[in-house]
């Protein structure tokens, strides 16, 4: 793999090999003499792996660049060499132009991401904004008593006042005054407010009376 990388980089009439490590252990040594601007760094290694090795080259005074480059995109990984400070992760299975081209970026101090992997970050970042949602919507909500909390799914799953009134064993009178009560003291103004409400916080994929 490096000889095919060496080869690939040497071809390239503005970039220099500079150096060659065999396993994460031997980083920083090599950079200590060889000054490299850019650290094109594999993540499986026999004995210290591409990202502990990035960690610590990343803390060190005028730390090179990396890039990260490995056969997969796992969520913790990418974000692990990220938060290390990697200036950019791309895939083995790039086209070697491109992985040249990443190096050049890099070099110029332009951040670069595979396709697939800002595909995985901005899912990521989608999870994590629904997470969000989820824990606002779950603390208002426990501002319901059970029997409002379950009202308040049912209104979600679409059912109509006399569905709910069926469904939990009460009069269609009493669930009138439990949705009026939930609008209230949730400050909503309709049914459909209290229904996203109760999709957000993730009530509506369990039984009614979920308030976990």
């Amino acid at each position: 793999m490096r000889a095919g990388l060496s080869l690939m980089m040497g071809g390239a009439g503005d970039i220099e090999i500079v150096g060659e490590a065999a396993d994460g252990d031997e980083v920083e040594a090599l950079v200590d003499r060889t000054r490299p601007d850019v650290v094109l760094m594999d993540i499986r290694m026999p004995a210290v792996d591409g990202l502990t090795a990035t960690e610590r080259l990343r803390g060190r005074p005028d730390a090179p660049q990396v890039v990260v480059l490995t056969t997969f995109h796992a969520d913790e990984q990418v974000l692990r060499a990220l938060r290390a400070g990697a200036a950019g992760f791309v895939l083995k299975d790039t086209p070697p132009a491109e992985i040249v081209h990443a190096v050049r970026r890099v070099a110029a101090g332009d951040p670069v991401l595979s396709p697939a992997v800002t595909r995985r970050l901005m899912e990521r970042a989608a999870d994590t904004a629904a997470d969000t949602r989820r824990t606002r919507a779950r603390a208002r909500l426990a501002a319901l008593n059970d029997r409002e909390r379950e009202v308040a799914v049912a209104v979600g799953r679409g059912l109509a006042n006399a569905e709910i009134a069926a469904a939990l064993f009460l009069s269609v009178a009493t669930v009138k005054t439990h949705v009026s009560r939930i609008l209230a003291g949730l400050g909503l103004n309709n049914r459909v407010q209290i229904a996203l409400l109760a999709h957000d916080a993730g009530l509506l994929d369990g039984p009614a009376d979920d308030g976990n």
